[in-house]
């Protein structure tokens, strides 16, 4: 069995902050990862709660990970055998009053964020907006701040028209953390080739992702579909610009609380309603990689497809790692 070396970087990870969440992940070689920190749609007060309680998760386990905000953070972790964590988060309506809330946020340690979560808000339009608008003024003034920041802008949720007056408007980087091929798979949330091949223009990413919704619609997918994915967008937009966000939430919900969002009623019927009968609680994540202690095996279905072990290591990790040190600074 071939094996690999290098540290998986997880460009969203939203599993449970437990010690054997950690654990799990250290075991299938993940070492950095940019954690969603909070609670999509929550309120600044909420935010705050939230990542003060990654704070605490990592300080509670400081032999087995530790926040970084620099690519020199990271590989200073990697040396010492520690999990990575990077406080980002998946929206920004709880700042949407005042921008320059932003400026503590940094000081905070977030270094990724994104401008709205699949709804509408003052910065702009979500993934699932109908009839969805560009970028605001508002959310303009974001984009110049995150820039003056030095925070990675992630646009995985955004309406296909505010992700493109987000690259356009950008001067830095701009990611799809967690975003497929939508030719490949008709989702709303998967992504256009244009939109993968601005992103790239921009020497951003696209982080291919193991949600089942996301990677095959009428039947569960499984590893190969997510090699197909990334195949798909290295032939696209090149080795350089393709990466990795697993998105597997594992541990962080009850069997009932799957239900309400995904069960009959789903909250987004026009991502998970479209499946098949095969999306259930038990069958929620993609078959052969249904805990991050499984994630080395994606890189043995890349190589199946003939990917080099360089080829391998770009995407699962160094090509993040590039942007995160081309944006921030280091």
């Amino acid at each position: 069995m071939t094996t690999w070396n290098h540290p998986i970087v997880d460009g969203l990870y939203c599993a449970v902050m437990t010690r054997e969440q950690m654990q799990r992940t250290l075991a299938g070689g993940v070492r950095a990862a940019n954690l969603t920190s909070a609670m999509p749609g929550d309120d600044m007060a909420g935010t705050l709660g939230w990542i003060s309680a990654s704070l605490k998760a990592v300080a509670d386990n400081s032999d087995l990970a530790r926040i970084v905000t620099s690519v020199e953070g990271i590989r200073a972790a990697v040396d010492k055998g520690l999990l990575s964590i990077i406080l980002g988060t998946q929206d920004s309506a709880f700042i949407d009053h005042d921008v320059e809330l932003l400026r503590a946020l940094q000081r905070l340690g977030v270094r990724v964020m994104q401008p709205v979560y699949n709804e509408q808000n003052r910065f702009g339009s979500g993934a699932l907006v109908q009839d969805p608008g560009g970028l605001t003024d508002a959310g303009r003034q974001w984009v110049t701040l995150m820039n003056e920041l030095r925070m990675l802008i992630d646009v995985s949720h955004s309406s296909y028209p505010t992700a493109r007056d987000v690259i356009t408007a950008s001067k830095r980087p701009v990611i799809f953390s967690h975003s497929n091929a939508r030719a490949l798979c008709d989702s709303p949330r998967n992504i256009p080739d244009d939109l993968a091949q601005a992103a790239a223009v921009t020497g951003g990413t696209v982080g291919i992702t193991l949600w089942p919704p996301l990677l095959k619609i009428e039947d569960r997918p499984g590893v190969e579909d997510f090699a197909a994915h990334v195949e798909h967008m290295v032939n696209l937009v090149g080795i350089e610009h393709v990466a990795f966000g697993s998105d597997l939430s594992e541990g962080t919900k009850t069997r009932q609380q799957w239900l309400d969002l995904y069960g009959p009623k789903p909250v987004w019927p026009t991502v998970t309603g479209i499946l098949g009968s095969w999306f259930t609680y038990e069958d929620r994540a993609t078959e052969g990689c249904e805990s991050m202690a499984d994630i080395g095996r994606l890189q043995l279905a890349l190589s199946r497809r003939s990917f080099s072990d360089d080829a391998i290591e770009k995407i699962m990790s160094s090509n993040l790692l590039r942007v995160y040190s081309e944006v921030w600074g280091g």
